[in-house]
């Protein structure tokens, strides 16, 4: 380890770490994603199906992106990554809303794309940040690396939150233009891709970011000499790094821990419009409690940071997960405009998750296999997504054939706020009873602060 004095924000792939985060996630069209899709032309049912499309995507290429991120460079894979978010992006910019068939099968190809890119940056960038600060002595930075990047991310987020939901609104747009004198009259159909164009704009400056990025050690001269071979290093280094995943019980735990939160919070997550006009939040006010969850990330890296320092992985799931507890006992209760507050403490919950993770397993992963590792987690938090997903669309189902085949006759969007409101109790108990389970079998390996 050489420790040159170069300071961590100054070294160029930390910096472009940092930049690529913030580009990469701050997409404009996030505060009206579904509504997007159905004013396209797509039914409720082809939007689910996408939905499905682009996590069976991730699961599929998660961890071989990260084997390949190992072998033929992490440069390489993320300069992959900005190539399909730039192709992704234009193809929704650009398709023709005529042909409803061609439409739908155009946003498969998005779907498929948009995950492809998701599991090509998906620890590869991690990887290459923390391996440029090993290379300059500076390790033990790691934590205050994560808690700039969560901060600055969290400021592009809420730009694009704030401004994404601005420019769709034509009303608010009208406004804006007859306030400034421009005597436009502005449409749905003129504000209806302008989420995606802008997004198309942060695209084109993501390839831009991995393209100045900088390959660490000699990973490009060797897989350049040894290109075919890389596919079967790959695949080795894919079943080396499972093994060891599953042959060291601190990281085990750790990635049981991460589905468990990740996918609980997740999942609510998805469904926190529907909550908030429940609890009697104005719809103008959930574009905002968005950005406020967004300005959460700028200060909690750095509770996380200490935390890491000072206390064992164990204290610290815990903390997690008992903030978690209380966002969702509070949620179930359904208090009217106060129910805001557990939700905006469940939803804080997932900086924490991310940090605690990212912290933890980049330290326990040697340099050879820390992309794979991470590519790892990924695989872990998507499968818990989909699997809670459907063990929820199951729960729904029952809890509505309990009420319709009732003697009362309800309304259907009474029926759908009733069997929500119904469903989130189930969450506080299958959490708890997940976490115990893990809490027996882990919290002897999680007990040490430093690995």
């Amino acid at each position: 380890m050489n420790d040159t004095g170069l300071p961590p924000f100054k070294i160029h792939n930390v910096r472009m770490f940092i930049i690529f985060r913030v580009l990469f996630n701050a997409r404009f069209y996030y505060p009206v994603f579904s509504i997007l899709f159905l004013d396209f032309g797509l039914t409720l049912s082809q939007f689910a199906i996408l939905n499905a499309v682009w996590a069976a995507t991730i699961v599929i290429c998660e961890v071989p992106s990260g084997a390949l991120a190992d072998t033929i460079g992490r440069r390489n894979l993320l300069v992959f990554a900005g190539i399909l978010m730039v192709i992704e992006v234009a193809i929704w910019a650009f398709v023709p809303r005529t042909n409803l068939t061609l439409l739908f099968w155009v946003f498969v190809l998005n779907r498929i794309l948009s995950g492809m890119a998701e599991a090509a940056a998906s620890g590869a960038d991690e990887a290459l940040a923390y391996d440029s600060l090993q290379q300059e002595g500076h390790i033990d930075d790691w934590g205050r690396v994560l808690e700039r990047q969560v901060q600055v991310q969290a400021i592009g987020f809420f730009i694009a939150m704030t401004l994404g939901g601005v420019i769709y609104d034509p009303q608010l747009m009208q406004k804006g233009a007859d306030f400034l004198g421009l005597g436009l009259v502005i449409t749905r159909e003129q504000t209806l891709r302008l989420p995606i164009y802008f997004t198309l704009i942060t695209a084109v400056f993501v390839l831009v970011t991995t393209l100045r990025m900088q390959e660490v050690g000699g990973r490009v001269h060797r897989s350049k000499q040894q290109s075919r071979k890389a596919i079967h290093d790959s695949l080795c280094l894919v079943w080396e790094a499972g093994r060891w995943i599953f042959r060291t019980p601190f990281v085990l735990g750790m990635m049981l821990f991460g589905l468990l939160y990740d996918s609980v919070v997740r999942m609510i997550v998805t469904m926190s419009s529907q909550y908030y006009r429940i609890i009697e939040i104005p719809e103008a006010l959930f574009g905002v409690l968005g950005s406020v969850v967004a300005l959460f990330g700028f200060f909690i890296p750095g509770i996380a940071r200490r935390l890491c320092a000072q206390r064992s992985a164990l204290f610290n799931l815990l903390f997690n997960g008992v903030l978690i507890l209380i966002g969702l006992v509070g949620m179930s209760l359904v208090w009217p405009k106060v129910g805001v507050l557990p939700a905006l403490v469940l939803f804080s919950s997932l900086y924490f998750v991310g940090f605690f993770l990212s912290h933890y397993l980049n330290r326990a992963a040697s340099s050879e296999r820390r992309a794979t590792v991470l590519s790892f987690k990924g695989l872990f938090l998507n499968l818990g997504y989909g699997g809670i997903g459907i063990l929820y669309s199951l729960l729904l189902a029952r809890l509505r054939g309990q009420i319709t085949s009732g003697p009362e006759t309800i309304a259907g969007e009474a029926v759908k706020n009733i069997v929500f409101i119904d469903s989130l109790p189930w969450f506080g108990w299958y959490f708890t009873i997940c976490l115990t389970v893990l809490l027996l079998l882990f919290a002897k390996s999680l007990r040490s602060k430093i690995l």
